[in-house]
C-alpha cells in the first residue's frame, strides 16, 4: 500500500499468495481517513466483472450514497454506505486501491503505470459539495471482487455466515481454542488456517504463531484441547502467540514480500521479524535453540517449522 505525501495515494496489497488479515487491515487504516465521511459523488465501472460480475446498476446504487464506516471481517473489506448497504471487497492477489487527490498531476509511479489499463472501478469522492478524490480499484488478474450487501444479511451471507472468531481482541483465547479444536483430528496448521474456526488466519502468521508457542504444526489439534492444567497453559500460549504475532504485524504495516507498502510510501516491515516463514535451512531465532527451520509441505501449502524446540 502506498500514499505518497501530497501526490498520489496507493494503498496495496500484494503477496504471493492472498492477503493475508494484517495486509488487509493496514489497506483498510490507509483508506479510512480518505473514505469515511465521504459522499460517493460517481462511480465509473471499467469492465462487468472481476472474479464475480460486479453489482448490478452498481453506480446507480453506491451514487449519493455516504461512506459511514470502513471496517474488516476476517480478509474482506466492508464498506459500510449510508442506506444499510455494505460494499464488500475482496483484493484476491493482485488487488489494490490508488488514491488521486484533486489537482495532483495525472500520473502515477512508474511502477503502476503498465497498470492502469487494469483501472477497473473507480469511486470519486468528497466531504463536501464537490468531489475531491478518486479511490481506484485496480486487478490485473482480477481474483479480487466487490459485492453490496445489505447490512442485516450480512451475517448470513455465504461469504460470511461460516466464518469464525476474529484472532484480535479478547474473542481468541485458550477457553475457545479449547472449545474449536475438540475432537478435530487434523493437525495444528491446518486447524489454525480452517477459517471457520479463526477467521483471517493465513499461512505466514500461522507459521510465526506456532513458533512463538512451541508447538509442532504437524501435531493433531485435539491434543491441545480438553482438560488439565498443561493442555491449558499451551492452548493460552498459542492464542497470545497468534494475538501477538497479529498485532506486532498490523503495526508493522503489513509484511512486504512482493508489492506490500504502507500508506506513507514505505515497505511494511513485518518479513524482517520473520522467525521461520521463508527461513529454510537457517539457524532458529529462540534463545537457547541449537535447530534450524525446515520447510515441509501440508495440504500443499510450505509450513516452515523448528523440530528442536515445536514439540
Amino acid at each position: 500500500m502506498i500514499f505518497a505525501p501530497n501526490r498520489h495515494s496507493i494503498c496495496k496489497s500484494e503477496n504471493s499468495a492472498v492477503p493475508e488479515l494484517p495486509e488487509v487491515e493496514t489497506v483498510r487504516r490507509g483508506l479510512a481517513p480518505v473514505l469515511e465521511g465521504s459522499t460517493i459523488r460517481k462511480l465509473v465501472q471499467n469492465r462487468p466483472d472481476l472474479r464475480f460480475p460486479l453489482p448490478s446498476r452498481f453506480a446507480d446504487r453506491v451514487q449519493g450514497q455516504t461512506i459511514t464506516a470502513l471496517s474488516r471481517r476476517a480478509k474482506y473489506l466492508l464498506v459500510h454506505l449510508g442506506d444499510g448497504h455494505v460494499l464488500v471487497c475482496h483484493l484476491g492477489m493482485s488487488g489494490s486501491f490508488r488514491i488521486e487527490t484533486a489537482g495532483m498531476p495525472d500520473e502515477v509511479p512508474a511502477s503502476y503505470q503498465k497498470n492502469r489499463r487494469h483501472d477497473h472501478v473507480i469511486l470519486h469522492v468528497g466531504k463536501d459539495a464537490n468531489a475531491d478524490a478518486k479511490v481506484i480499484y485496480n486487478d490485473p488478474r482480477r481474483f479480487g471482487f466487490m459485492l453490496l450487501i445489505r447490512q442485516d444479511e450480512l451475517n448470513e451471507h455465504p461469504m460470511f455466515a461460516g466464518l469464525g472468531v476474529e484472532p484480535t481482541g479478547n474473542s481468541l483465547d485458550g477457553e475457545t481454542i479449547g472449545r474449536l479444536f475438540a475432537g478435530k483430528k487434523a493437525p495444528l496448521k491446518a486447524a489454525l488456517l480452517d477459517q471457520r474456526l479463526i477467521a483471517g488466519l493465513g499461512n505466514i502468521y500461522v507459521c510465526e504463531a506456532l513458533w512463538r508457542a512451541g508447538l509442532d504444526p504437524r501435531k493433531s489439534a485435539k491434543t491441545i484441547s480438553g482438560r488439565g492444567k498443561k493442555r491449558e497453559e499451551t492452548r493460552e500460549r498459542l492464542a497470545d502467540a497468534i494475538r501477538d504475532v497479529i498485532g506486532e504485524a498490523i503495526n508493522s504495516g503489513g509484511s512486504s514480500l512482493r508489492d506490500h507498502v504502507q500508506t506513507d510510501g514505505s515497505l511494511g516491515y513485518f518479513q524482517h521479524r520473520f522467525a521461520t516463514y521463508d527461513r529454510e535451512g537457517e539457524a532458529c531465532m529462540k534463545t537457547g535453540c541449537n535447530g534450524q527451520v525446515e520447510r515441509i509441505v501440508q495440504s500443499g501449502r510450505s509450513t516452515f517449522f523448528c523440530r528442536s524446540c515445536q514439540k
